[in-house]
């Protein structure tokens, strides 16, 4: 059986962690959590990795998504950090932003059609980083893709990552930016549609409720789910989910 995995979300603006809610950027504010009284995003990926024996976490850098300017100083010190691995998204648009993350130790880079100019720069970035290191995000609002790229404007969720899969992507994220931060909780029908039409790797983010909603998507053969909200205002119980990983 395939290993599941559960990643916290570090969202990142002005080297801050924030609390992102149904992606309205503007309005995020400092984290605050019950497991640490910082918002410094080093110190609460190490409480994170010693409290739940998590080792993997996923960087929203919001700095490069927002204003194109990527915080190279925070990757590096969350890098140092040991035994972490990160996956980030730097909102990458065109394939040359690629060769600036292909220096540093990532575990993976995120590549969000919300973000992208075209197609090719996932044929790139597969080229440049591998197979095992690229990871597209499947964008949306409310189920609706959110993207700038024009060959799959106005396509359903399921043909754009058929086309995605042909490119030779091995790991996608399903991530509704209407949900995050929400808790909403179940998993959607469109997801257990993508889940069967899809060979790879699923991830989802966004809507994660409680520690029975991520033993559903583990039931149900998803590869893992990023948890932000539910992590931080303890209805995810750090116990439970340090058993959710060992299993």
């Amino acid at each position: 059986m395939k290993k599941f995995k559960v990643i916290p979300v570090i969202d990142v603006l002005n080297s801050e962690a924030v609390h992102a809610i149904k992606g309205e950027r503007e309005k995020y504010k400092p984290l605050k959590s019950v497991l640490i009284k910082s918002s410094n995003p080093v110190e609460i990926i190490k409480k994170i990795k010693n409290e739940t024996i998590i080792h993997e976490v996923y960087i929203a850098d919001l700095d490069a998504i927002i204003r194109r300017k990527p915080n190279f100083t925070l990757i590096t010190k969350i890098l140092k950090i040991p035994e972490i691995k990160v996956m980030i998204d730097p909102g990458i648009i065109l394939a040359k932003n690629i060769s600036e993350y292909s220096k540093f130790s990532l575990d993976s880079l995120i590549l969000g059609l919300e973000t992208l100019e075209n197609l090719e720069v996932i044929s790139e970035c597969l080229k440049i980083m591998g197979g095992h290191k690229t990871i597209v995000s499947i964008d949306m609002y409310n189920s609706v893709i959110q993207t700038n790229v024009k060959e799959i404007l106005n396509q359903s969720p399921i043909e754009i990552i058929k086309k995605i899969e042909e490119l030779g992507v091995k790991k996608i994220i399903l991530l509704d930016l209407f949900k995050v931060g929400q808790k909403i909780g179940g998993i959607p029908p469109l997801y257990l549609k993508i889940r069967d039409i899809y060979n790879g790797k699923i991830f989802v983010g966004g809507g994660i409720k409680d520690i029975r909603d991520i033993e559903l998507y583990k039931q149900y053969d998803f590869s893992g789910v990023l948890i932000g909200t539910a992590l931080h205002d303890g209805t995810i119980e750090i116990e439970k989910l340090r058993k959710i990983n060992l299993n």
